[in-house]
């Protein structure tokens, strides 16, 4: 094996065009250990202490020899902060600065390790998952009953109305996820899989009371519960943002100051929402229609009037109505963006962001990759489980195909 793997690096620098893998990974090494050496050479700490009790430690050396090792070993997004180091004269502040900047390059070497580990890390745990679901699903067969019932509403969902209001549009036309392009994307996707996805929007309004929850979502349920009830906070945010801009114009809401305050009103205001909404709402109203009055007039621009003042907090009060049109329009574009992310990936998504959603784009997309990732080692894990429920929900001849595969 020791001639071989010699042999091996000959023939890859011999070949047209040379492969260096072999012969960089062997220069790593050498860098390696001839680094370690060095350290251990200049860190010698028995010498140090005989210097130290003869008064001969050169402090200062040491300290810029730290220094450069440093600058050597360190990721480059601090490179900035080992060369503030370099101007701290004071020892105690120079050594605290340094065990805070080792700190720092310790967790980017952790973080490093787990980035590279991830792929083995999940495909493990991919397995491990579906050998003890298997492992249940051979005691009891009737494990996927809820998970049947589960896939077979989403079924449902996508051919029938989602509410039953006229003038808004149906499950169909809500689910689609169409971009500015015109390009439908869903045109590629086999049926099976966009019934999976629909059952997947379906988790984050999941009614709390019911027990039925899909059998293979059960270990992330309370996670889902927790995305639902961010999704909820966001709707009700972006509604009462919404609502202010159309009485406020562009001008105000071009201030990210003015725009961050007025959230933060919202969120702290809104934390009770779901036992007394219209209290809520009436707090919401009162705050944010002082914030706007005091935000025109500090921009020199003509304040509301009563009139106006008046529809803008009875619209902002109207939101705590669940059949309230811009809270149930705001809904629809959240699911929309998250079920976008899932048939798209997030980078298409955010690159084809809702409108009228512009106002939450950092939090919104936040929720959307938390959903996505947990999303996504579902389906990798249960796969095959989804599949064979499919088979029997969605016709054949809408069917596509019958595996229900990741399409990220």
């Amino acid at each position: 094996m020791y001639n071989a793997f010699w042999d091996h690096l000959k023939e890859q620098l011999l070949s047209t065009p040379p492969d260096f893998t072999c012969a960089l990974e062997l220069l790593r090494e050498v860098k390696e250990n001839r680094l370690k050496s060095e350290i251990e050479e200049a860190l010698d700490m028995d010498l140090l202490k005989q210097e130290a009790e003869h008064g001969a430690l050169d402090v200062p050396h040491l300290s810029n020899y730290i220094l450069s090792l440093m600058t050597l070993l360190c990721a480059p997004v601090r490179d900035e902060a080992v060369k503030k180091l370099e101007s701290i004269t004071d020892p105690v502040q120079l050594l605290r600065g340094i065990f805070h900047v080792l700190g720092l390059m310790k967790m980017d070497m952790v973080n490093y390790t787990i980035q590279s580990l991830r792929p083995y890390l999940q495909e493990h745990s991919t397995q491990y998952e579906r050998a003890k679901f298997q492992e249940l699903l051979d005691k009891q067969p009737n494990l996927l009953d809820y998970t049947t019932k589960w896939l077979t509403k989403a079924a449902e969902d996508l051919t029938t109305p989602y509410l039953s209001s006229p003038d808004l549009p149906s499950s169909s036309s809500i689910m689609a996820c169409s971009f500015p392009n015109g390009e439908d994307s869903d045109s590629d996707l086999p049926r099976p899989t966009m019934v999976l996805y629909q059952g997947y929007l379906n988790l984050l309004h999941w009614d709390s009371g019911n027990e039925e929850f899909p059998e293979t979502l059960l270990m992330d349920r309370l996670r889902l519960q927790e995305m639902g009830s961010h999704l909820h906070q966001l709707t009700i945010l972006a509604s009462v943002l919404l609502v202010a801009r159309s009485f406020s114009g562009k001008v105000l809401f071009n201030s990210p100051e003015f725009v961050d305050k007025l959230k933060c009103i919202t969120k702290a205001l809104t934390e009770e929402f779901n036992s007394r909404p219209e209290d809520a709402m009436l707090s919401v109203s009162e705050q944010v229609s002082q914030e706007i009055h005091h935000g025109l007039k500090d921009m020199g621009l003509t304040a509301l009037s009563s009139e106006n003042t008046a529809s803008l907090m009875g619209q902002l009060q109207n939101i705590a109505k669940k059949d309230n049109c811009v809270r149930s329009i705001v809904d629809q574009r959240i699911r929309l963006f998250l079920k976008c992310c899932l048939v798209r990936g997030m980078h298409d998504s955010l690159l084809h962001f809702p409108g009228g959603l512009m106002l939450i784009e950092g939090e919104l997309a936040d929720l959307g990759w938390k959903f996505v990732n947990l999303m996504r080692h579902n389906q990798q894990v249960f796969s095959p489980y989804y599949a064979e429920i499919l088979k029997n929900i969605v016709p054949p001849a809408q069917a596509q195909e019958t595996e229900v595969e990741p399409s990220w």
